[in-house]
């Protein structure tokens, strides 16, 4: 459904960036200069879009610790990096969704299931994947569906992905992975379920206790996400009062406070989860960045060793 609307939205912007060479046609301009230029207008409507969020993320912010401040250099690697990311993703990882092939060496580990966030799919995890494939640790990962059903809706997929991953692996347990609302989709899976079959959930940029920018969202699960007047929705009181120190203590939250899209921005951290924060990162680049990659990878490797006592992950 998502890779369907992005091809879509992808359509518009040709047609649009064919528009607008098309008009500054009718100056005096070279062909491809004019294609040059409406492709450069186009992009510059994707970048204002970017800085859009990062203002409002700023406006609904937490306070960035002294470790984390950014100069001019870091704040435009941020800004840049984020714009990137997001056309990388909506512009070719999800328009094709798809996990990388198991590598040559034998399947190691805990398995993984990878759930994306709000109006994502599985192709949003494509460079985590090919490490994770690279390292031989099987995995897979979910489209989440219909976009603006209820995070509780989202459970039966979850419960069946995770029963296939036991039953192609033999594996007691599995390690969820999770960005964004993903992260809370994990949670009210361990409300519902248990924790029995899930040695680990790692989250990633999620909004533990809601989201300013989800306020004006579309769905049922952008409601769920919420921070009315100031606060998490009535959803999210209820997923944190029905959580137990033991299911916490299943959790780590990977978050940055750079998030443009998670406010306020320690939002993410979760109590009696193992939080690690880092800093000039933004929301979509979360998945992507070399960093967060290394953490979530040596958060597996910890993970399957000791499940198992047999296996060393190396990111590729």
């Amino acid at each position: 459904m998502i890779a369907r609307l992005l091809k879509a939205v992808m359509l518009l912007q040709l047609l649009a960036v064919l528009g607008l060479a098309w008009l500054l046609l009718q100056w005096p301009v070279a062909p491809w200069l004019a294609l040059l230029l409406a492709l450069v207008i186009v992009l510059a409507a994707r970048a204002v879009l970017v800085l859009h969020h990062f203002w409002q993320s700023r406006h609904f912010g937490s306070p960035v610790p002294p470790a984390f401040r950014l100069d001019a250099a870091g704040a435009a690697r941020l800004f840049f990096g984020e714009l990137l990311a997001g056309l990388r993703t909506s512009s070719w990882g999800m328009l094709r969704p798809r996990l990388a092939p198991p590598g040559a060496q034998s399947a190691c580990g805990l398995p993984v299931l990878l759930i994306h966030g709000y109006v994502c799919n599985r192709g949003y995890w494509t460079q985590l994947s090919r490490q994770l494939a690279q390292a031989g640790i099987v995995h897979d990962a979910l489209d989440l569906e219909p976009i603006g059903a209820g995070i509780d809706d989202f459970l039966p997929q979850v419960r069946r992905a995770v029963q296939a991953l036991r039953t192609r692996t033999g594996a007691q347990q599995v390690i969820i992975v999770a960005h964004s609302m993903g992260g809370l989709v994990a949670r009210a899976y361990l409300r519902q379920y248990g924790v029995q079959e899930i040695a680990r959930v790692i989250t990633v940029g999620t909004p533990h206790h809601g989201t300013a920018l989800a306020n004006l969202g579309l769905g049922r699960n952008a409601r769920q996400m919420s921070r009315p007047h100031g606060q998490p929705s009535p959803w999210l009181v209820q997923l944190a009062a029905g959580e137990s120190p033991e299911v916490r203590a299943r959790f780590t939250s990977i978050y940055s406070h750079h998030d443009n899209i998670v406010a306020p921005q320690d939002s993410a951290c979760l109590p009696g989860a193992r939080n690690s924060a880092f800093g000039g990162i933004g929301h979509v680049a979360l998945a992507s960045d070399a960093r967060i990659l290394a953490r979530v990878l040596e958060e597996i490797t910890i993970v399957s060793e000791v499940a198992n006592g047999v296996c060393s992950i190396h990111s590729g």
